[in-house]
């Protein structure tokens, strides 16, 4: 008899997941808002949006080059002696930026840099330890799927709190207390009993660590260019908004940006809701092609009511196709590197955005609204494209693993392989 499938209630009952999922998200708080919170402070300080654009670049750049650096220490020595030292010295780095201000210039660089490196890879570091607490396939399909819905959730109520500090208080102050939620949030995770317990596989001495895995590489390759979609649709909303009449545009901003985040989680509770067989390989590269095609009405830029329902269908797919890409990762990546290889996912993810910031400017600039909105079409087409160019290589993972479904007979799920990251001390 198959075994009934897992809701999230029960999955959140499970020892150690509720306070895994709550402390990763709370740790990661100051990742999701450092963007607005370093602008917000920024211009309180009297410097210009140039500046603040600068400063929560180098912040989003250090963020992407210490998020691998850091999973493969992780997964090298363990998650306490990894997160919770970076996660303060990342703190750290906030409260001198809090400190010194904007001037010198130099040092406030400095400061910014150190807080992005050492972004303690939480959220890689989540779904190692997922298996080894959820013991079975389907419950940590599940899980990745909760875990989309809740980030969409936190990258929504982030940048609020921030404003409420800012209210409440002073923009300095915002630094201080969001940094310090996020230490506590490290601490909670990096003291629990699966953490201290986890241990990476043995892994072979490689120099390219995780990316030695063609199928793992292709999937990165792929997510570029959908962070490439999200961060053009960022610029793209603004455009859009200044050009409506009769209607504020930072309201019709937030209607745009809501409708994403809207979208996004309900297609992610959709997509944990039901039980999925078979290889994740071919059903990413069909929620990659359904997110493209999501993108592509975007272009036509009908009133904002209609512009709003517009981008929450382009959002429904996105939190489908992160969960599928966390299976697709574990599944590809080296014995030893499975926190490198999720922290890869995130670093790619947001050079993609960077990316698209920068290229949808001038596409505004030279085709208007329409032309903004044709970067983030092109891009999940690109992604879509890339994935069937090198889908022989995405069809090949290494086969270890975790138990699937009791009473599963499905041929395809039995055959499917398991995670490699629930080992134990």
């Amino acid at each position: 008899m198959a075994r009934k499938p897992t809701g999230y209630g029960e999955l959140l009952r499970t020892r150690h997941a509720a306070r895994l999922l709550t402390g990763t998200l709370v740790g990661r708080l100051p990742n999701a808002t450092a963007h607005v919170a370093i602008v917000l402070f920024v211009r309180a300080e009297g410097g210009s949006y140039t500046l603040a654009g600068v400063l929560a670049t180098v912040y989003g750049l250090a963020t992407a080059i210490g998020q691998p650096l850091l999973g493969r220490a992780v997964d090298l020595h363990g998650q306490p002696r990894v997160m919770l030292p970076a996660a303060v010295v990342s703190a750290l780095g906030m409260v001198a930026f809090a400190v010194v201000g904007i001037e010198p210039l130099g040092l406030a660089a400095l400061a910014v840099l150190v807080a992005g490196v050492f972004t303690p890879p939480l959220e890689g570091g989540l779904r190692a330890l997922w298996p080894s607490v959820l013991k079975r396939q389907d419950r940590v399909h599940k899980a990745y799927a909760l875990d989309s819905v809740a980030q969409e959730v936190m990258f929504t109520v982030g940048p609020l709190a921030v404003t409420v500090c800012v209210a409440l208080w002073s923009e300095a102050t915002a630094l201080l207390v969001i940094n310090l939620i996020g230490v506590l949030g490290a601490l909670s995770v990096a003291v629990s009993q699966p953490s201290r317990s986890w241990r990476s596989a043995p892994r072979e001495a490689h120099w390219l660590g995780a990316l030695r895995s063609a199928g793992l590489l292709a999937l990165l390759g792929a997510f570029v260019f959908v962070g490439m979609a999200l961060g053009s649709i960022t610029v793209a909303a603004v455009a859009y908004a200044d050009e409506q009449t009769g209607v504020s545009g930072n309201v019709v901003y937030a209607l745009l940006m809501s409708g994403i985040g809207f979208g996004a989680l309900v297609g992610g509770l959709a997509y944990g809701v039901r039980e999925w067989v078979g290889a994740p390989e071919p059903r990413l590269l069909v929620l990659i092609g359904l997110l493209a095609l999501g993108y592509l009405p975007l272009m036509l830029t009908p009133s904002y009511g209609a512009m709003t329902v517009l981008t929450c269908l382009a959002g429904v797919f996105l939190a489908p196709a992160l969960s599928c890409a966390f299976v697709v990762v574990d599944r590809h990546a080296p014995a030893g590197t499975v926190t490198e290889a999720f922290s890869w996912l995130v670093t790619t993810f947001g050079v993609g955005a960077a990316l698209g910031t920068a290229v949808v400017g001038p596409s505004i600039e030279s085709g208007g609204v329409t032309g903004g909105f044709a970067v983030p079409g092109a891009a999940g087409v690109a992604g879509f494209l890339l994935l069937v160019l090198t889908r022989r290589a995405l069809a090949a993972p290494r086969r270890t693993g975790l138990p699937p479904v009791a009473g599963q007979s499905d041929p395809s799920r039995a055959a499917e392989p398991g995670f490699k990251t629930g080992h134990q001390a």
